[in-house]
């Protein structure tokens, strides 16, 4: 942990954490600093991160937190599932992050969640180990946090489901090894019993890669529009109940926006630190910027905003971990952390001065990778509404 900066994270409280969870945030940070930090540059050149990168990840069971042992998994609860994220966010780069989130907590779980023994024991060993990797296919052009005015459509033909449509921004979708993918299978039904979701693999005849996307932040996480034309899915490949798709895409969405919370906390947290070594390094009129009043007491307001939202956080997943309904909270999380995480980015580069506008300076891919924080998982203004609804 870097002292130095003086806004070092209190981040292994004892009122929501225990030695193991503490062990596993020193692993991740050791993982972070020796396989991420050296090589992640050469990733966001590439645009993906290495499969044995990740199959390391698996390997040093990252990708089993959550999940049974009886499948290679740890079996942890919320509580790690924000240690493992927050970590990841402190790498300062969040392309890899969000590779490796995306897998372990908004795909991946789809399968475990819903799937019969029969999926579950198909693929989750395989996604623990990193030999499988996942993505989820939800988002259309005209339907992202509207999960209901989706357009692909999925019609039975005897032992198949035939899938035609498209979707869009999808993490992992180019080098995904199966995808969660949602279909209306009714579109006369309600909208929320019209949906089901499908497990496809990589090389169904009629599903096809349309293109990898070309982002502004996230460099090191391949982002696709997907195609299905045509293309059949066993029956066996429905995950969970025909018309119940949209209940599960409900129900995960608050694992994932606490997570992203944590991820953008550590990414404000790593801005911060970064921010403050660099002010005290900097000179101007005969002294360090770090002296100016007024730029140290903005860093200090900032500071204090970022460690009410990360206790937020960590009570949050306590009371998740303890079965209590949090529904609210997340939503209350995903909006304040997707906009802090983006003030703080904004005065960090303003503070860095011309560096922070410079490719070279980490601040500035940073300040890119944030963006999206306030718009995928749920833009901030649906999740106020969530909020609002239960005000």
């Amino acid at each position: 942990m870097n002292m130095a900066s003086g806004f070092a994270a209190a981040n292994d409280s004892p009122t929501f954490f225990d030695e193991t969870h503490r062990m596993l945030r020193d692993q991740v940070r050791r993982f972070v600093e020796t396989e991420i930090k050296p090589h992640a540059l050469q990733w966001e050149q590439d645009g993906m991160v290495p499969r044995a990168v990740l199959r390391k990840m698996g390997e040093l069971g990252f990708f089993g937190i959550r999940y049974p042992e009886n499948l290679g998994g740890s079996a942890m609860d919320e509580r790690a599932t924000v240690v493992w994220a927050e970590e990841l966010g402190r790498s300062t780069f969040s392309g890899v992050a969000i590779t490796a989130l995306v897998h372990t907590d908004m795909a991946s779980v789809h399968i475990f969640n819903a799937g019969t023994p029969e999926q579950i024991e198909q693929w989750i060993p395989r996604c623990i180990s990193g030999e499988a990797i996942s993505a989820v296919a939800v988002t259309e052009p005209g339907a992202g946090s509207d999960v209901k005015g989706m357009t692909t459509r999925a019609r039975r033909d005897g032992d198949d489901w035939v899938l035609n449509g498209s979707k869009l921004y999808i993490t992992n979708g180019v080098h995904a090894d199966v995808y969660c993918v949602a279909a209306k299978t009714d579109p006369d039904a309600r909208p929320s019993q019209s949906v089901t979701m499908f497990l496809v693999e990589k090389g169904t005849p009629g599903f096809t890669v349309s293109r990898a996307l070309d982002k502004h932040g996230w460099r090191s996480s391949d982002t696709a529009e997907l195609s299905f034309q045509d293309a059949r899915v066993p029956a066996a490949n429905v995950l969970g109940a025909e018309g119940r798709g949209f209940y599960e895409i409900m129900k995960n969405f608050q694992n994932e926006r606490l997570v992203i919370g944590a991820m953008a906390m550590g990414e404000a947290q790593a801005a911060l630190e970064l921010t403050v070594a660099y002010l005290k390094e900097r000179k101007a009129f005969g002294e360090s910027l770090w002296e100016k009043q007024g730029i140290r007491q903005r860093l200090a307001m900032l500071a204090a905003r970022v460690e009410a939202c990360r206790q937020m956080v960590y009570a949050t997943a306590a009371r998740a971990a303890g079965g209590e309904d949090v529904v609210r909270d997340v939503s209350m999380i995903k909006a304040l952390a997707g906009e802090l995480v983006n003030e703080v980015m904004y005065d960090c580069v303003q503070f860095h001065g011309g560096m922070g506008f410079m490719r070279e300076s980490t601040i500035e891919r940073m300040s890119r990778d944030a963006r999206v924080q306030a718009i995928g998982g749920g833009a901030t203004e649906v999740m106020l509404e969530e909020v609002a609804k239960r005000m």
